[in-house]
């Protein structure tokens, strides 16, 4: 499913149009983004937690030469899924 037919879902389902169905999917992701930038999570119970997680520094190898590199610390958005979600998906 891309966006667009996410978008299609939406309104079908929540009885708007596809307009303001695409506003609210651009409002959610703006907030998700926003708010995992600024190093919070959110928790959406019976859904999942959005999160940041640190990557440490480590070692790597350039596969073209074999040389090993040094990978940067960064941090990472990650998702883990509540029980619910679990549960409908192995249902």
């Amino acid at each position: 499913m891309n966006k667009g037919e996410f978008i299609d879902a939406v309104a079908e389902a929540a009885g708007m149009s596809k307009v303001d169905a695409g506003r609210a999917v651009d409002a959610v992701v703006s907030t998700v983004t926003k708010t995992l930038k600024n190093g919070d999570s959110i928790a959406l119970v019976g859904f999942g937690t959005f999160e940041v997680r640190n990557r440490a520094e480590r070692t790597g190898r350039n596969p073209k030469t074999k040389e090993p590199i040094t990978i940067p610390a960064s941090k990472a958005a990650a998702f883990k899924p509540g029980k619910a979600l679990k549960d409908a998906v192995n249902s």
